[in-house]
């Protein structure tokens, strides 16, 4: 497969983001040439094309660890697959992955792609603590030096703290980069920067409706 014109590597916000993307749900071939790219949601793949300019044919496969089929996109440019080798990324990199050469300008827009690949967010109520909301956001990666890397640059770029365990997701061996609430706020502001940025709208949301409700949890106390 090709595309009309080729990928630009020159780094940007929606270059960073599709970094995000490709290191947690893509997948580089091992001819060299060819990068796939994978998501439940069709929206995802949709704004993936977009951000890098192609043309190419939205197509299925079955996932991995179910009998369902998945949206996925499949492209050849071997300046762009070389560019991805450049910067820390490999064929069957799930869990060799270490870390990536992102600039510090952009890196934010690259963790807002890691979480909308495999990050996650949840919250609850902590019947621990009278009125307690608490929520986490989170990374997931199958290897640790990736997590570990990850982890140390988000505290040098945003002196926030998050901790390492093991995941207890279907993925058998994987580890989640987690974050108390408020960490999560600052990481919100940081991925979330500006409006009409790339990003997977549900997560958005998501992430927007648990730091909403806890202001107003806030406010209601407070009066």
């Amino acid at each position: 497969m090709k595309t009309k014109l080729p990928i630009t590597t020159k780094w940007s916000p929606n270059l960073a983001y599709i970094i995000g993307l490709i290191a947690t749900d893509g997948c580089l071939s091992k001819d060299r040439r060819h990068i796939d790219f994978t998501s439940k949601d069709i929206d995802q793949i949709r704004t993936f094309k977009k951000c890098l300019g192609i043309k190419n044919k939205i197509g299925y496969k079955v996932s991995g660890y179910s009998d369902k089929w998945y949206p996925r996109i499949q492209f050849g440019d071997i300046n762009f697959y070389n560019f991805l080798l450049d910067i820390g990324l490999t064929p069957a990199k799930s869990k060799t992955l270490g870390s990536l050469k992102i600039p510090r300008k952009y890196f934010f827009d690259f963790l807002r792609g890691c979480f909308d690949g495999d990050g996650s967010i949840h919250a609850y109520w902590d019947k621990r603590w009278h009125s307690s909301y608490m929520y986490y956001s989170s990374f997931v990666s199958a290897s640790l030096d990736h997590l570990e890397w990850l982890e140390k640059s988000i505290y040098k770029l945003a002196k926030t703290e998050g901790f390492i365990n093991k995941s207890s997701g279907k993925i058998a061996r994987a580890y989640q980069l987690k974050y108390a609430k408020s960490a999560s706020k600052v990481l919100f502001k940081k991925m979330y920067y500006s409006d009409n940025l790339p990003l997977l709208k549900r997560k958005y949301l998501k992430f927007k409706k648990f730091l909403d409700i806890d202001l107003n949890h806030n406010n209601a106390r407070v009066q």
